[in-house]
């Protein structure tokens, strides 16, 4: 993965062009396409289409066409999400994207490594789910393992991905599809009521509010395979056609697999945690085949592992563009001979491995899985709502700029489509600060709290960097190092 992009300042050179439309779309793939989230989805049964239809609406679809027109009229510049917003609202505006982007990342590793190692058990003996020193023992081989992976660089990475997002992520879903329609053609009973349309529609009241912006942001991420238009042969051809594909397989593969397990499991038995696999113990015991199970876990763990690769990679490769550019401290600005920003993935690495601490060792999963994801909620809204900002402002700004992919409408499908994205994201930052019903008053107070504390400490330090910014940062530093 190169961090020598061509186009911002301090930048070295173009990296090679190695990625093309169905590696791209990968790269999103693994990126959104997330098993673990199939069990919280199917807790609302027929009406989990209808909560789908709201996210693709308000934000899958407003993402996909953003990212596209962005990506591809600022194709000759690196570090995807930050380039767009600094072109539109400058380094402030930049800076606090990528970094939201990548603050968001050091609270929510932990959930997935979590995830990791509770879907690894099923196939070692779960019993060990619920033991704290092999979670994180686990959860660290993963962590590091991937941080690795990264640090070879971008054909390493890519290759990882490719064939990890197709075992880990497509496979078992494909395979959770499959086994759904087989359970429902072999006449096993459905835990569903039968359907009717009306079931499609969500249930919108003060306890499924919170779960909105949950809803909203299931597909966050469609932006990742923006870190990397400068590696396509062909970024205004490549870039557009990329997203289509992925949004479709995302789509698809997330509604029809969230189905297939709201077939089989009742709700009060659904866990955050192990549901996936839950399921698949389900399916393959009445297949008669449970030796299955230990493979598909197997499988699973893989793909939360690409998901994880695709995070860590995507949004480090942006802040090595800010450290480049002489944005952070020269200690952020080094790279190795492969391009990957090695000072970046130490400190996220370290910084994570803390935070993967407190979560193993909190009372309650599930309260601190919801006080987490809160967090990562909040910093997600800002970096989208950022992106379709600078998506309308554009637009006014530099009218003419080149751009092969062109949201059509004129003015008003950019306001449409950006409009949308926008209101959605704005009203998922308001409810994700609403608790659960899982919190007392006393805890809901510090919940709110801990939440808007939490989002602050983590978007402020771009607005404190560029304060104390010096000028000898810009070009200091190690960007090249000789070895690896």
């Amino acid at each position: 993965m190169s961090e020598s992009e061509a186009g911002p300042p301090g930048t070295a050179h173009a990296p090679p062009k190695v990625l093309g439309i169905f590696a791209l779309a990968m790269i999103n793939v693994a990126a959104v396409l997330s098993i673990r989230n199939f069990p919280s989805m199917a807790e609302f049964g027929w009406s989990c289409i209808g909560w789908y239809i709201i996210g693709t609406v308000l934000f899958l679809i407003p993402l996909s066409l953003a990212g596209a027109e962005l990506a591809t009229m600022l194709a000759d510049r690196g570090g995807g999400v930050y380039a767009w917003c600094k072109e539109a609202f400058g380094e402030k505006g930049g800076f606090t994207a990528i970094f939201c982007e990548w603050s968001n990342n050091l609270v929510w590793f932990p959930t997935v490594l979590a995830f990791i190692a509770s879907t690894l058990a099923f196939a070692l003996s779960p019993a060990l789910g619920t033991n704290s020193l092999y979670l994180f023992t686990v959860m660290m081989i993963a962590f590091w393992g991937t941080t690795a992976i990264a640090y070879f660089g971008e054909d390493i990475s890519t290759k990882f991905q490719n064939v990890g997002v197709i075992l880990g992520s497509i496979l078992p879903s494909v395979l959770i599809i499959g086994l759904g329609v087989w359970w429902f053609l072999s006449g096993a009973a459905i835990v569903l009521p039968p359907f009717s349309p009306e079931q499609i529609v969500p249930v919108v009241n003060f306890s499924t509010l919170p779960f909105f912006a949950t809803v909203i942001l299931l597909f966050a991420g469609m932006e990742m395979a923006g870190f990397h238009a400068l590696e396509t042969r062909n970024p205004g051809a490549d870039y557009p056609r990329a997203m289509a594909v992925s949004a479709l397989i995302i789509f698809g593969c997330t509604v029809l697999a969230t189905l297939a397990i709201a077939f089989v499991i009742p709700v009060k038995d659904l866990s955050l945690a192990s549901g996936v696999m839950q399921a698949i113990q389900y399916f393959f015991d009445a297949a008669h085949i449970p030796g299955a199970v230990a493979p598909m876990a197997a499988l699973i763990t893989v793909g939360g592992v690409v998901s994880l690769a695709a995070w860590l990679i995507g949004p480090a490769k942006g802040l090595g563009v800010v450290a480049e550019e002489g944005n952070l401290p020269p200690l952020f600005n080094r790279t190795n001979r492969y391009g990957s920003p090695v000072a970046v993935l130490l400190v996220q690495a370290l910084i994570g491995t803390f935070v993967s601490l407190l979560y193993v060792f909190l009372p309650s999963v599930n309260q601190a899985y919801w006080i987490l994801s809160a967090i990562t909620v909040e910093l997600l809204c800002i970096v989208y709502l950022l992106v379709f900002a600078s998506l309308i402002k554009l637009r006014y700004r530099r009218p003419d700029a080149p751009r092969p992919f062109r949201i059509p409408g004129g003015m008003a499908g950019i306001w449409i489509i950006g409009g949308m994205g926008a209101a959605g994201v704005i009203f998922s930052f308001i409810v994700g600060l609403m608790p659960t019903a899982d919190f007392s008053a006393e805890e809901a107070i510090a919940y709110v709290g801990g939440i808007l504390l939490g989002t602050f400490l983590l978007a402020v330090p771009p607005l404190i960097f560029l304060k104390i910014k010096r000028p000898e940062w810009i070009g200091a530093g190690s960007p090249k190092e000789e070895s690896p």
